[in-house]
């Protein structure tokens, strides 16, 4: 099963219109997102993913009501963490904040957290997959990512949107 993931979106519609385009290119099954809308005004692009999408809440998400109004349409948002089970069993915990008590990660093959803006893959000792998208936005490092992950075998993969041109000031008078 082929299921992109991204996070951190901060409004950023842009970038959005952008992952969506890639994600519907990349023939997603299941598109994840992993916290920090943080207003619904991102929601209207994710209308023209051709999949179903599961999000979950970040620590920067304000306007909770209107969220979950537009996401209707596109699919479940909740409260983090939580797990879900794809088409072809794979258990997958979706949070915002990467710190999960061992517990809950039990049964797990992923771990999707966010909250860093970095994008990290790795495999823990028990042999899950880690899984941090990185930002959609690039508000905060200037490279806005997400990830691909393929469920059988399982792997994953980083995806670059173009980068974002560094931030000048104005000269000091």
């Amino acid at each position: 099963m082929r299921i992109g993931i991204f996070a951190d979106a901060h409004d950023h519609v842009d970038n959005i219109c952008r992952l969506v385009a890639e994600f519907n290119r990349l023939e997603c099954e299941l598109v994840l997102f992993a916290g920090d809308f943080v207003s619904p005004i991102i929601v209207p692009p994710l209308r023209k993913l051709r999949c179903r999408m599961v999000a979950c809440f970040g620590d920067a998400d304000g306007n909770k009501v209107g969220i979950i109004g537009g996401m209707r349409i596109v699919g479940p948002v909740g409260e983090p963490p939580f797990c879900i089970q794809t088409v072809d069993g794979t258990r997958i915990l979706l949070t915002h904040i990467p710190d999960v008590p061992p517990d809950l990660q039990e049964g797990c093959a992923v771990i999707v957290s966010a909250h860093t803006h970095r994008p990290r893959i790795a495999t823990d000792n028990a042999g899950r997959l880690h899984i941090n998208p990185g930002e959609a936005s690039g508000w905060v490092y200037r490279r806005p990512s997400a990830i691909l992950l393929e469920t059988e075998p399982l792997h994953a993969r980083v995806i670059e949107l173009p980068a974002m041109p560094p931030v000048s000031l104005p000269a000091m008078k």
